[in-house]
C-alpha cells in the first residue's frame, strides 16, 4: 500500500506543532494520520533533532520519515521576536497548537495561553512535559526514561534482583503523546458545545502512572510493594515466556479453562484435574510447579511445533517477534499496518500503518515527512508575505 489522499475524520482542522524529538511531534503525528493538517516550525540549519537520530539513509533518519508524514515544515528561528510573530500569526489560525518544551518557555516568549487565547478563544493547547505546568518539579528537565521512573515502570522491568532494563522504545514519551491526543479530543468535543478551547497539561511520568494497573492500590491496601518477575506476570498464572529449543514463546494460560486445554495438550491431564489448581489462586500458589512442566515440555520442541499444537488447543500462544518477523507477517499486510511510503529523498521505505482502524473515516498517509523548511515559503505567501518579504526574512536568518 502507497500513500493516500483519503481526507480522515480531522481534515479541516490545523495544528501548529511547535517543540522536538518524540513526545510532541507524536502526538501531532497521529493528529495528521487522521487528516489534521500539521505545520511543523524547526529551527533553521538543523531542525528537529530526530532528523539525525539513529540509522541514517541519504542524511536523514529513517524514524523521521514516520515521526514526521503528513505535516508540513517551517523552518521559523524562535528565538527572535519577529519569529515568535509569524508563530503567533499561524497559531492565530489554528485549532491546536502542540508544544513540548520546558514549562515555561512559552510564556517567556509572551505566548503564554491567555495570550493566545485572546486572539483565538477556541484554542486547544497541548502541552506535553517532564512534569508537568504545575507542582514543584515543574522546572526540572524530564526525558521519557526519568518518566518511565518516576512512574513506577523501571522497576518493574526486568530481573529480580538485577538492574532494570528499559523496555527497547521510548515508551514513556509515546504514552504521554497518546494521553495528549485523548485529551485533544476530549477538548475538540469541548468546543463543540462551548465555542472554547483549554489546555491540557501532559505530564510524562503521569501518563506512564496511568498504565500501572494495581500498583498503588495494592500499595495502599496491603502495604505491597510489586518488584519485578522478569517475563512473568506476577499475580496471574501460568503467563510466562518458555524455552524452546530453538528460540521462546510466550504462553498465556490464566483462564480456568484455558489452562486446562494447557495441561491436556502437553501431556499433564493430571494437572488439569487437581483441585488446586483449578482457580487462579491456586495455581499462583503452585506457579513454581506450573512453570516447570510447561517449560519441561516445551524446552523439548521446537517454536513452530509449540505454536501448532498449542493454537490447536485453543491456547494464547506466540513467538517473540523481531523487525524480520514482521515484516514477513502476513498478518500485518492484511491489515494495512505495513505501508510503502515513498520519501523525499527519493526511495521506498516501509512504515508502519495507522491506528486505530476507524470504519467511516480511516486515516491515511498524504504527504512524505518533509524536508527542512520544504513548505516555508508557501506557509509565508498564506499568511500574506510578498516574495520580497519573505526575501528579507531569509536574509535577516530568520526563516530558512
Amino acid at each position: 500500500m502507497t500513500t493516500s489522499h483519503t481526507s480522515g475524520p480531522l481534515s479541516g482542522l490545523k495544528v501548529v506543532e511547535m517543540g522536538q524529538l518524540i513526545a510532541g511531534p507524536f502526538a501531532a503525528k497521529t493528529l495528521g494520520d487522521f487528516g489534521a493538517e500539521v505545520i511543523k516550525i524547526e529551527p533553521p540549519g538543523k531542525g528537529d533533532p530526530l532528523r539525525q537520530w539513529r540509522l541514517i539513509k541519504d542524511g536523514t533518519s529513517v524514524w523521521w520519515q514516520v515521526q514526521s508524514r503528513n505535516k508540513q515544515s517551517i523552518a521559523l528561528d524562535l528565538r527572535q521576536a519577529e519569529g515568535q510573530a509569524i508563530a503567533r500569526e499561524l497559531i492565530d489560525q489554528a485549532d491546536i497548537l502542540v508544544e513540548n518544551f520546558r514549562p515555561g518557555t512559552l510564556e517567556n516568549w509572551g505566548m503564554d495561553y491567555d495570550s493566545l487565547s485572546a486572539a483565538n478563544p477556541g484554542l486547544i493547547m497541548l502541552r506535553v512535559s517532564g512534569y508537568g505546568q504545575t507542582g514543584p518539579y515543574r522546572d526540572k528537565p524530564g526525558f521519557g526514561v526519568v518518566g518511565e521512573a518516576m512512574g513506577g515502570l523501571r522497576h518493574l522491568s526486568g530481573e529480580p534482583g538485577r538492574v532494570p532494563v528499559r523496555c527497547g522504545i521510548s515508551i514513556g514519551d509515546t504514552l504521554a503523546s497518546l494521553h495528549g491526543v485523548i485529551g485533544v479530543l476530549a477538548a475538540l468535543q469541548h468546543r463543540h458545545v462551548s465555542g472554547k478551547g483549554q489546555v491540557i497539561d501532559v505530564a510524562l511520568h503521569e501518563a506512564v502512572f496511568n498504565v500501572m494497573e494495581s500498583l498503588l492500590p495494592e500499595y495502599s491496601a496491603f502495604g505491597e510493594v510489586r518488584q519485578p518477575a522478569g517475563s512473568a506476570l506476577p499475580g496471574i498464572a501460568p503467563s510466562n515466556a518458555y524455552r524452546c529449543t530453538d528460540g521462546q514463546v510466550l504462553v498465556a494460560g490464566n483462564g480456568d479453562s484455558i489452562f486446562k486445554r494447557l495441561m491436556v495438550a502437553i501431556d499433564r491431564p493430571d494437572m488439569a484435574e487437581r483441585e488446586d489448581l483449578a482457580t487462579n489462586t491456586g495455581r499462583v500458589a503452585n506457579i513454581v510447579e506450573v512453570d516447570g512442566a510447561i517449560g519441561e515440555w516445551t524446552s523439548a520442541r521446537t517454536v513452530d511445533e509449540v505454536l501448532q499444537v498449542l493454537s490447536a488447543a485453543e491456547v494464547p500462544v506466540g513467538r517473540i517477534y523481531t523487525a524480520k518477523d514482521i515484516a514477513e507477517d502476513p498478518h500485518y499486510r492484511a491489515r494495512d499496518m505495513i505501508l510503502t511510503q515513498q520519501t523525499r529523498d527519493g526511495y521506498e521505505v516501509e512504515v508502519p500503518g495507522i491506528v486505530p482502524k476507524l470504519s467511516g473515516t480511516p486515516g491515511s498517509v498524504r504527504r512524505a515527512a518533509p524536508h527542512l523548511g520544504e513548505n516555508t515559503d508557501e506557509i509565508l505567501r498564506a499568511l500574506g508575505r510578498s516574495e520580497d518579504d519573505i526575501a528579507q526574512l531569509r536574509e535577516r536568518k530568520l526563516v530558512g
